[in-house]
């Protein structure tokens, strides 16, 4: 993957609002104060002479929480189904989705394959998956907070990846994988935008990204998608950040866990809850979990880099110029400039959507 150095032409800077209220300067302190002026007695002299106007705002801690997703299954009658993905989409963002597509063997041998990458040598990775942002090999071991142990090494593949050495490694599951998991997320899609109101982009419009990241508690890159679906080989609790702030969510052996995205509450006008980024596994054990246990592949339905205005799809929601200020919840944006952004900026805290709120 390449670095912002590669794309000098798109590393703007947003000019994103504080999450902290505006605070005048306190009044200055009087001259004829006791030199004890650490007591209380102090403190509340001074916070006694502060105007009433000031206000005070402090740094708000994000919540955390564990919940259980909604299990939806796609067997289900149509009724039924888009009245459960209304209301996970709408309250929650996510949800395991149950009696899809998937074959039972293919996520076992794509795994396999999967965590046949990691060992290679790194120069065997860049000729095997050369950089064409966002497609490619990556370490990203960027600072996050202070933590200089959050290198998360990923790899993104589109639904035609290709190498030369087929002689050393064998990609057939890793492509079927991808294909069969962007046919069920373009399904999810379809069935979402019916159920909320939206129109559902035409199957042009959009890509499918297959991401294989190792590292458990690691989130790793941020990359828009409208659909993210993430294959749980087995019970284990994944991480997300939520519009409503960070959740641990319970497991469900070979469901798929489905993810909302930032392009999908645009699309819906805001209709829908959306997680920032994709999820990630907890780590269930004190000591060192296995590599299997890291690796996660998810894949997000998305869209091209080339893509050019992200605004919302709701049938008849611009009238006329004047309707259109007081119903679009979201200012059209330019797709590539904001993923440009979201991917290298890497606003876990900050939504990044709050620049184009109309």
């Amino acid at each position: 993957m390449a670095s912002s150095a590669q794309k000098p032409h798109h590393h703007h800077h947003l000019n994103l609002p504080t999450p902290f209220g505006t605070t005048a300067a306190p009044p200055p302190t009087p001259s004829n104060l006791s030199s004890d002026s650490t007591t209380p007695d102090f403190l509340s002299h001074i916070l006694h002479r502060l105007p009433p106007s000031l206000s005070l705002s402090l740094p708000t801690r994000r919540s955390s929480s564990s919940t259980t997703p909604p299990i939806i299954s796609l067997s289900d009658p149509t009724p039924s189904l888009h009245s459960a993905l209304l209301s996970a989409s709408t309250q929650l963002g996510f949800f395991h989705l149950t009696h899809h597509s998937i074959p039972s063997h293919l996520p076992l041998s794509a795994e396999a394959t999967a965590l046949s990458l990691f060992p290679l040598p790194h120069n065997q990775k860049k000729l095997l998956f050369p950089s064409n942002w966002p497609l490619g090999h990556e370490i990203d071991d960027d600072d996050v907070d202070g933590d200089t142990t959050s290198a998360v090494e990923s790899f993104c593949l589109d639904s035609s990846f290709s190498t030369e050495s087929t002689n050393e490694l064998n990609f057939d599951s890793l492509r079927e994988f991808t294909r069969e998991m962007e046919k069920l997320g373009l399904k999810v899609l379809e069935e979402l935008a019916s159920a909320v109101g939206f129109d559902n982009p035409a199957r042009n419009d959009l890509c499918s990204q297959l991401w294989i990241s190792d590292g458990v508690n690691k989130p790793g890159r941020v990359y828009p998608y409208a659909v993210g679906l993430h294959y749980q080989k087995r019970c284990q609790k994944q991480s997300l950040l939520s519009d409503s702030g960070r959740v641990t969510v319970s497991g469900l052996a070979d469901s798929v866990f489905v993810t909302l995205g930032d392009i999908a509450q645009v699309w819906s006008n805001g209709k829908v809850k959306k997680v920032r980024g994709r999820a990630f596994p907890v780590s269930s054990c004190d000591g060192n979990p296995s590599l299997s246990e890291c690796i996660r592949m998810s894949l997000l339905i998305t869209l091209p880099v080339e893509s050019s205005v992200v605004c919302p799809l709701i049938p008849g929601l611009i009238t006329d110029e004047d309707e259109e200020k007081r119903l679009m919840l979201f200012n059209p944006f330019s797709f590539e400039d904001y993923a440009w952004t979201v991917y290298h900026q890497r606003l876990y805290l900050k939504d990044p959507l709050l620049r184009y709120r109309a």
